[in-house]
């Protein structure tokens, strides 16, 4: 009952705050003033002036489209060469060496495409300058940049005969001043409060409380004895030779809290430690967990209630937020349910207790004893079901089906709430694909939103569907010919080939999250992620740029009563449907070489 409760709470506190959140936004984009317009205003205007940015400018698609690919163009090169020179630029305490070049390609391929794919560890990897300045300045933009999108969309539906779908400039200097600044720096405040570190400390070496003792190999030695005096290990009497005694531990630092609310509230995902949220001081307690685990979702949900009242028709926002409400709610389900009952080997004999007796019981394997089952959950639910991919368990070690429900939410292409922006415009082209297919079957002219569904809205709202499925399978099924990827895995066998999946899933998804026993930092895998994080990210901007153009230059169409509804019940199932089926045919042999084939060895 006490995990039921939790599930309830997080679901609860995530749709209490999103409602008003989006109505804010909705005021924002419109340049309608708000609480904050007296700050901020001055500065939007400051800034239009500096960079001559015309407030009034109305782009057309294919002008939105290059603003959009030369911004994050620019963002590449300069994080990519921020990260070539870091060894000789300020801001680096540690003395941390310039960033090898096909590492430099992917992580600035992965932060501008708001996926933020880790193939390193980011406190021993990266110089504060470069998390503060490049990374961290990514997060927003890459976010904003995504939202943006989504409005240029949603003018579409709104405007009838023109071509005009608003300034990217200032769209983003909007999202990015009053949207992204203040709702983090509260998160920031929060999380520092909640005992997140944030300081500009070089990392720091600590003594233990108790010493242990590793092999080799680097492994722990359990049950040793250790005789510092003499430094000599012993196990049951038998000195254990080339046993080594650790006696201090490095303990990273530097501005953690501030980066670490906009990879969450951006649906971004990169972690300031290596170990992502998992780590104590990332995330070292329960208040701070539901903070960054509300944050995963909190602006994709807002958006779906700002589509709603923008486009003039709330019921219209209430369907596409319950259809991705509903699969969210099923998702967590099913990874709870996997997770609490584990698998039938850690149940044979009682070798594990998985009850939940005085404990979190279940599958605990990989999960931090201070979050859980519930919160491990629901986490993993979460941010894959965002484009976020941040982690505060390891998804290596879920059961072979509930590893398998995460990868699924990305492989539905992110629509189950998905990335700030992202998420809702690519719902909307399910809805488009969704409205069309119905309209076939009952012999009516499809029709969304008032605006006449043609085939070159179709043949767009294809491609921003299947952009994901194309790129995850092609990128995945090159891999697993190329034999320097089987070296890269930790486990062979179907949960190797899950974990390659899983790997070109979450980098199609624009995701970010990782298997954990994969070894993503080679040559190949650097370059041929990196490909699939860009083309999985722009070609669906492209595509959902072109539907808006095409749109805004249409007619207003009356609703009558052959109107096929897009608010009610049928619709909402339909279009789970839709996204459900696409999902199943593109992915289902795939899933069956990896997840499924690993349940089922399982339980034979």
């Amino acid at each position: 009952m006490n995990a039921v409760i939790q599930y309830i709470f997080y679901l609860a506190v995530l749709v209490i705050l999103a409602i008003p959140l989006g109505g804010y936004i909705k005021k924002v984009m419109d340049g309608e003033k708000t609480f904050l317009s007296k700050v901020f205003t001055p500065c939007e205007n400051i800034i239009y002036k500096v960079m001559r940015v015309d407030k009034e400018e109305e782009m057309n698609w294919k002008k939105y489209a290059v603003s959009v690919l030369i911004f994050s163009g620019i963002g590449f090169v300069f994080l990519f060469l921020l990260q070539l020179f870091q060894g000789v630029l300020p801001g680096n305490p540690q003395g941390l060496q310039g960033v090898k070049w096909d590492l430099s390609f992917n992580t600035a391929a992965s932060f501008i495409t708001n996926t933020n794919w880790q193939a390193y560890s980011g406190e021993s990897t990266l110089s504060y300058l470069t998390q503060a300045l490049g990374l961290t300045v990514q997060n927003f933009v890459s976010a904003a940049a995504g939202i943006a999108v989504l409005f240029a969309l949603i003018r579409g539906f709104i405007k009838v005969k023109t071509d005009g779908l608003g300034s990217f400039w200032v769209d983003i200097t909007r999202i990015i001043i009053y949207i992204l600044i203040p709702l983090n720096l509260v998160v920031s405040l929060l999380l520092v409060g909640g005992g997140v570190i944030q300081n500009l400390k070089g990392a720091e070496t600590v003594s233990l409380v108790e010493p242990i003792a590793v092999s080799e190999e680097g492994e722990i030695i359990e049950n040793a004895q250790i005789n510092l005096a003499d430094n000599i290990v012993t196990v049951d009497g038998q000195v254990v030779e080339d046993a080594e005694i650790v006696t201090e531990q490095f303990v990273p630092m530097g501005p953690a809290a501030s980066q670490i609310a906009i990879k969450q509230t951006g649906t971004n995902g990169g972690g300031y430690m290596g170990v992502n949220s998992a780590h104590p001081l990332e995330n070292p307690n329960a208040f701070t967990n539901t903070i960054e685990m509300i944050s995963l979702l909190l602006i994709p949900a807002a958006l779906c209630f700002t589509f709603g009242k923008a486009v003039k028709n709330k019921k219209q926002g209430r369907a596409i937020f319950m259809a991705m409400f509903i699969c969210l709610v099923l998702a967590v389900s099913f990874i709870a349910i996997c997770e609490q009952s584990a698998t039938p080997q850690l149940a044979q004999d009682g070798s594990v207790n998985i009850s939940m007796t005085d404990q979190a019981g279940g599958n605990m394997e990989g999960k931090e004893t201070r979050f859980g089952i519930a919160a491990s959950s629901t986490w993993a639910a979460f941010t894959t079901a965002a484009s976020n991919g941040s982690v505060n368990s390891m998804h290596d070690s879920y059961t072979p089906l509930g590893g398998m429900v995460a990868m699924v939410l990305m492989q539905l292409g992110e629509v189950i709430f998905g990335g700030v922006g992202s998420g809702l415009y690519g719902m909307l082209a399910f809805a488009i694909l969704t409205v069309f297919i119905a309209g076939l079957m009952v012999g009516r002219t499809p029709e969304f939103l008032g605006k006449k569904i043609e085939p070159y809205e179709m043949k767009w709202s294809v491609l921003v569907c299947l952009a994901t499925p194309i790129a995850i399978l092609i990128g995945s099924g090159i891999a697993a010919v190329v034999p320097s990827v089987a070296d890269s895995l930790n486990n062979s066998g179907a949960h190797g080939f899950s974990e390659l999946l899983y790997s070109y899933s979450s980098c199609g998804g624009n995701n970010g999250s990782a298997f954990a026993g994969f070894n993503g930092n080679t040559v190949f895998l650097n370059i041929s992620l990196g490909l699939v994080m860009l083309f999985a990210r722009f070609l669906p901007i492209i595509g959902t740029l072109a539907i808006a153009g095409s749109l805004g230059g249409k007619k207003k169409i009356a609703t009558t009563s052959g109107t096929l509804s897009t608010t009610n019940g049928m619709f909402i199932f339909l279009l789970i449907f839709v996204v459900l089926l696409v999902g199943a045919l593109s992915f289902f042999p795939a899933l069956a070489l990896g997840p499924l084939a690993e349940f089922f060895s399982n339980i034979i």
